[in-house]
Order: structure tokens, then sequence, then C-alpha cells
């Protein structure tokens, strides 16, 4: 069985982040003892460089490997650049358990809220999904940008430009899971065997409506994903339930 925790949307700052939140968070998480952690983005407002260094701090509480990609907010002043030096590469690849790959790419743009992956990053996941598929490989495909608009979300504005070149790629390689953040508003869309699930924010106060803040759980055995919605510091339910396509 794996454990891998989600969690999107710090946006790490002095005016909207809630740090008993995160706190609690982090506690919360540190208690289920995750095989690893996925950050799909936005650990900064404002992408500066103090926001950045706060960020690593507040990150170095969580015990379990955590592995991140940036979101448009951390895009913003030099925060591409801030990024790679203090949190790590923006895409990125990793082989856990000896049959599970996870891949993180990056759909930010400098300065730009809207999402996009790009001719070069396309390719590379391409040629990665193409070993997973010939190796049987369960595969998670990590990014900030939805792919598929979220419901109640207002009018869809940041979707990845290249979202249908994306989507078809996930698809067509059978992705198992596909992860990202941005709306601060949990959701699931299931298309072919590809099971695309959208995290809330962690830790933000610019959240929609009555959504809370919180945070996704995998639970991955040999038969089922299980994905859990966890509100930090309040209910805690089965997501959905999803026979597991390869082993």
């Amino acid at each position: 069985m794996t454990l891998i925790a989600h969690i999107s949307d710090l946006h790490i700052s002095d005016s909207t982040f809630d740090e008993d939140m995160f706190l609690k968070a982090v506690s919360e998480i540190n208690n289920l003892q995750p095989d690893m952690i996925i950050l799909t983005g936005d650990l900064t407002e404002h992408g500066y460089y103090v926001e950045f260094e706060k960020a690593t701090k507040y990150l170095e509480m969580f015990e379990a490997p955590l592995f991140a990609v940036p979101g448009n907010h951390d895009a913003r002043n030099l925060g591409y650049q801030t990024f790679e030096e203090l949190v790590g590469e923006k895409s990125w690849k990793l082989t856990m358990d000896g049959n599970f790959t996870v891949m993180g790419l990056d759909s930010s743009s400098p300065d730009e809220d809207k999402g996009h992956v790009g001719t070069p990053q396309h390719m590379w996941l391409e040629h990665q999904l193409d070993e997973c598929v010939i190796n049987e490989h369960f595969s998670i495909v990590a990014l900030h940008h939805h792919v598929v608009s979220i419901p109640q979300t207002g009018r869809e504005r940041n979707v990845l430009s290249d979202a249908g070149d994306i989507l078809k790629t996930l698809t067509t390689h059978e992705v198992d899971l596909v992860l990202s953040g941005h709306k601060h508003v949990p959701n699931i869309w299931k298309i072919n065997e590809t099971i695309i699930v959208n995290a809330g924010s962690l830790s933000s106060l610019k959240l929609r409506g009555k959504n809370k803040n919180s945070y996704n759980v995998y639970n991955i055995s040999e038969e089922d994903i299980e994905i859990y919605l966890n509100e930090v510091n309040g209910e805690k339910f089965l997501f959905g339930k999803y026979p597991r396509n390869k082993l």
C-alpha cells in the first residue's frame, strides 16, 4: 500500500496566509505518515524572495519527502528563478517502490496567471509516459493548472492553454492520477482510465463560498485507489474510490 498526501495553494505571505491552519495541517499530515507529499503550486502569494524563504522553512516541518511544482503566483517577481534556487527543479521525475513513476510539470509562465506546458516539456512527458506503458508502471502526473474546467469556480480563464493536447497525451497513455490545484476547489473527473483530481487550498484565506482549507490523501493498494478529502481541523471523508488499472 502507498499513501500520498496532496497539498496545494499555500499562498504564504503577510496577507493571505493562515498560519494556524497550516500548522494544523502539518500535524495532521505528519500523523498520517504518508510515503510522500506532492505540492501542486502556489507556495507563495507574490513570488517574492522573502516569501520563498518563509515557505522553505514551513515546508521543512513536514516529515515525509515533499515534491513541489510551481504555480502562477510563484512565477511572479522573478519567483520562477527563486523557486529553482530555494525549492528545487520546476519539473521532475521520480520512481518509487519499483513500479511507481511520479512526474512533476511546470505549467507556470513568468508574471502570467494562465497555464502552459509547452512543446519541449510535452515531448519530455510523452517520452516518460511511453516508458511507463512499456514497464507497466503506475503513473502520476502533477502540475498546478487544471487540464479540465472545475465546477463552481466562475468564468473559466486559466485552464491550460494547451489543455487539449496535454489531456490527449494523459488519457491515451492511461495515466492513473493527474493532480492539480490553482482554483482552491476540490474536484474529481474521470476520463477513460485517467482520474483527474484537483486539490483545494491548504492554508489560504482566499476561499470560494463555503469551501474550507483542505488537502487530499491517496491510499493506493493493489486493488484500488481511495481518494480522501480532508478538511483541515474538520471533516474527513471518502471522495472517490476506483479500481486500480496497473499492479
